[in-house]
């Protein structure tokens, strides 16, 4: 399975061909849906559903997410699907398990949304805008590292609970050049506290998971 990390929260992973697609919010401009047979959605936040890109794409794609994300895409020609926490199933052949019901805390005047993670093929989890820890082992983790609702100590703490084997930065879109070195450093620290692969991949940069 082949990741690519895209900007801010979007990531596209390839196997035998196929094409799934997390969270392709309104932050990501590269045409991550060309060739996409299924995407996944968290959360119904802007940064990770841009309804006018699934409004433009294939009515043969598939979109699971959550009951808010599909209360939005009523006239979206995709197969929009709703997934729950716990919930199993397969799409463009990955095999999916979701994790999580809500969106970490945010701002005090706003309400807290649906989020559900996902978990493909027991390699790769993407918990969205939470920090879920799945009741599954995570070698691959696509760790937040900056949101309004996060603190570093928040991200070290979630990594040395999940302990993957590999943590690759996401929702790092609004950091200056200044703000993605630190992230560089505190990755590079957990990196080497834990003997692990944590690290910001490069926007468009494929990375190949065993």
């Amino acid at each position: 399975m082949e990741l690519t990390k895209y900007t801010h929260a979007c990531v596209r992973l390839e196997k035998n061909g196929k094409v799934l697609v997390i969270d392709p919010g309104s932050f990501t401009d590269e045409p991550v849906l060309d060739g996409a047979d299924a995407v996944l959605i968290t959360h119904e936040h802007f940064d990770h559903v841009d309804v006018a890109k699934l409004r433009a794409a294939s009515p043969d794609l598939e979109v699971w997410t959550c009951e808010g994300v599909a209360a939005q895409l009523t006239d979206v020609p995709a197969k929009v699907q709703v997934v729950r926490h716990s919930d199993g199933f397969e799409t463009a052949g990955f095999r999916v398990r979701a994790f999580g019901e809500w969106h970490a805390k945010n701002h005090p005047d706003q309400p807290i949304v649906q989020n559900v993670g996902f978990l493909v093929d027991d390699e790769v989890f993407y918990p969205g805008d939470a920090l879920t820890v799945p009741e599954a082992e995570v070698p691959t983790l696509l760790v937040p590292t900056g949101a309004p609702w996060l603190k570093l100590m928040e991200v070290v703490e979630y990594l040395r609970t999940i302990r993957p084997a590999r943590a690759y930065s996401t929702h790092d879109g609004l950091y200056s050049d200044i703000g993605l070195r630190l992230v560089d450093n505190w990755l590079k620290m957990e990196a080497d506290r834990q003997s692990a692969d944590m690290r910001r991949l490069q926007i468009g940069e494929p990375i190949t998971l065993s």
